[in-house]
């Protein structure tokens, strides 16, 4: 049996439930085995209703009380319920359940686990011995399990995956489980494990690191969550080892490039500084005097510049883009989507016609019809545009340049070094300035982006008001609820954020699909909700975004899909649910989204976990706005406690890895990465033949140049 066996192999599975796992992206076993879980459940024993606390995850024995009420809110079935022991009782909502009349009969007992959240004050009926003080603890969605059914699972730590409709947690759990039984027993033909350790022993020991075998088989079956831990931990440094040694030997293999012309400094740049309504921080003139003085030289630039949202990266690309433009030369701006691609080329069209510049710049997406397509092809070919803007297909096969010198690339981390080079290749010695906003500190940025020099913005513009931040539980969402309201009449847009896609993806996880149903029951008639998340085309994510940023949606749920590719200046409300399963540096990316426009902004972090440590944690963020102070706490805070959080979209697309959680991993593989290749340059040491077998098996199954 071979790694890239297809799932039917194993027992139990067969077309129809492979198709299931094909819409995760798993066809093969090995694509099975890297499907990590994204958490952990401790399987604690059931405690009396009396001792259910607020903040935790509880399981409960009891029996409940009455019928289940169910009633419609527009589209959607709520159905609430109470359950009690000798102890007392506490109340549950179920949404879109209307079947819970024929489970929750009653009388029945069961076990019921879920987030406990503090109840409502007031008189109840139907609460043994009559009317009495309502229940001092509720419970949303919990889990449903026979007496039985939890006895089996009781005091085990069971894995929690990313799931899809269809597919359930107990069904990947076998699965898994039956796939690591069958790689047990399988050789390659030349007779090596299909899990063959490929550190050697020393260097293994060195850093403290389990077998690799050990490792896949202890992070879907963990006793306890210490060798979750370190099953996680050898896995993230195995991503990052090939990450790092991909880098290595293309930076070894890479020639400095000699740029075709070289530039020359032009007072058209110094001509728009002057004109501009308002004057470059003292952060924005250091950089874009790196960036000039590069573009000047004989050799090609290779800068990234790093700076939060609103700091002043965009005028400094359109700088760079003047002076290649003023000498003669072509220059490309590339965005991750095709809103913030138009938004740009709008932008940059507005500033040409205002000032007067030299610049004729184009527009050029996926979406750009066949007919006009040709056209723009043939326009750049012959050097009528100078400024090309636009999304992936600037590096078509098909866009071929006059004469390109200057390549920028905005939210960089969407890209990657493959794609960056595919756009330079298409110039000689082609100057290349990459920007991003993702907060990241300057001792991970120089071995992330090792290819590249860097550039920090680390000054706002004067001005900008500051983005208000609270920190609350989830007692606090009807409030949150009625100030967006109060927003969206006063003229404005929100953002909510949910972490989780649909229904089953993760217990006890805001989810996007049912969110939005709760929140067009929850907000007033008029109001308009729409939802967006990754797993949507990208033509409807588009209309999505493009209806939001023109002011057709009022109140957008999504998941972090939104967190770069939009800018919306009329939206001042950002609320994030269940914030504590995100990092500090992803939730100040969100917060980005709002603050761009006039008026005041403001941050809602809702955490459905209120332990103190907890919510210490996320009340960083009620102190600082910045982004590197706030990456850097990050980098102190979130320890190995913190197995899985929420995973940040396009964040440097490792799949186990956590650049700030793992920072201490990071530098030691990027440290093993170079110490292999100086040591062995040739490649032909005998101990590293097992992980030179390893590194082209996971460069052909994972090409490190789109990370």
């Amino acid at each position: 049996m071979k790694i890239q066996t297809g799932l039917t192999s194993i027992k139990g599975v067969g077309e129809k439930t492979a198709e299931l796992f094909a819409r995760l992206h798993i066809t093969d076993l090995g694509e099975l085995l890297e499907h990590y879980p994204r958490d952990y459940e401790k399987m604690e024993a059931p405690v009396t209703v009396s001792a259910l606390t607020p903040g935790r995850v509880c399981a409960v024995k009891a029996a409940v009380i009455g019928t289940p009420q169910i009633k419609r809110v527009r589209s959607l079935v709520i159905a609430s319920v109470q359950a009690g022991d000798e102890t007392g009782f506490f109340r549950m909502t179920f949404f879109g359940m209307p079947y819970l009349r024929s489970i929750l009969k009653p009388g029945s007992v069961h076990i019921f686990r879920g987030l406990c959240q503090a109840g409502n004050a007031g008189k109840t009926k139907g609460t043994p011995g009559g009317m009495t003080a309502c229940a001092l603890v509720r419970m949303e969605q919990p889990a449903i399990f026979s007496v039985e059914d939890y006895a089996a699972v009781q005091d085990t730590l069971q894995p929690r995956y990313a799931l899809t409709k269809g597919l359930t947690n107990r069904m990947m759990t076998r699965t898994i489980r039956a796939a690591l039984e069958e790689l047990s027993e399988g050789k390659t033909p030349d007779g090596r494990d299909f899990l063959e350790e490929f550190l050697p022993d020393g260097l293994r020991r060195e850093y403290g690191l389990i077998p690799w075998r050990e490792a896949v088989e202890k992070i879907h079956c963990p006793k306890n969550t210490e060798e979750a831990a370190e099953a996680r931990r050898r896995l993230s440094f195995n991503e990052f080892l090939a990450f790092f040694l991909g880098l290595s030997r293309l930076k070894s293999e890479d020639q400095v490039r000699q740029v075709r012309v070289v530039l020359r400094k032009v007072p058209d740049t110094d001509a728009l500084l002057e004109k501009l309504p308002y004057r470059l921080t003292g952060a924005q003139l250091r950089v874009w005097g790196q960036i000039e003085e590069d573009m000047q030289r004989e050799t090609a630039m290779h800068r990234l510049v790093q700076g939060d949202v609103g700091s002043g990266k965009t005028i400094l690309a359109f700088l760079a883009l003047l002076m290649c433009a003023a000498n003669g030369r072509q220059g490309c701006l590339m965005a991750p989507t095709e809103v913030l691609a138009r938004q740009h080329f709008e932008a940059l069209e507005k500033l040409c016609s205002q000032q007067g510049l030299c610049i004729r710049p184009i527009l050029l997406t996926g979406s750009t019809t066949a007919g006009e397509k040709r056209r723009i092809y043939r326009a750049i070919a012959e050097g009528e545009y100078n400024v090309i803007v636009g999304t992936h297909a600037l590096i078509q096969e098909k866009v071929e340049y006059r004469n390109l010198a200057l390549v920028v690339t905005d939210e960089q981390h969407r890209f990657g070094v493959r794609q960056r080079e595919s756009l330079a290749d298409k110039g000689e010695g082609t100057h290349v300035l990459v920007m991003s906003a993702t907060p990241i500190p300057r001792t991970l940025a120089i071995v992330l982006y090792g290819d590249l020099d860097v550039s920090i913005l680390d000054e706002m513009p004067v001005g900008r008001l500051p983005i208000k931040n609270c920190v609350v539980g989830t007692s606090y969402r009807q409030r949150a609820y009625s100030f967006i309201a109060g927003q969206v009449r006063a003229g404005h847009q929100a953002y909510v954020i949910c972490p989780m896609v649909e229904e089953g993806e993760m217990d006890g996880l805001e989810n996007v699909m049912d969110y939005t149903k709760k929140l067009q029951a929850a907000l007033p008639d008029g109001i308009r909700i729409a939802f967006l998340h990754g797993r949507m085309k990208p033509a409807e994510k588009n209309r999505i975004m493009e209806d939001f940023a023109a002011g057709k949606t009022d109140v957008l749920v999504s998941t972090t899909v939104i967190e770069v590719g939009i800018n919306v200046p009329n939206a001042t409300v950002m609320m994030v649910e269940n914030a504590e399963r995100f990092g500090l540096a992803q939730l100040h990316q969100l917060r980005g989204r709002v603050g761009r426009g006039g008026a005041q902004s403001y941050c809602i972090f809702i955490s459905s976990n209120e332990n103190e440590e907890v919510m210490k944690r996320l009340k960083i963020l009620n102190t600082s706005n910045d982004g590197f102070f706030i990456a850097n706490e990050d980098l102190k805070l979130r320890g190995p406690g913190d197995l899985f959080g929420v995973r940040q979209s396009g964040q440097l697309d490792f799949k186990i890895g956590d650049i700030y959680q793992d920072s201490d991993l990071l530098l030691k593989a990027s440290s093993l990465a170079e110490r292999i290749v100086s040591e062995d340059p040739q490649r032909n040491r005998l101990e590293f033949a097992p992980l030179y077998r390893w590194e082209e098996e996971n460069r052909n199954r994972v090409d490190f140049r789109s990370i």
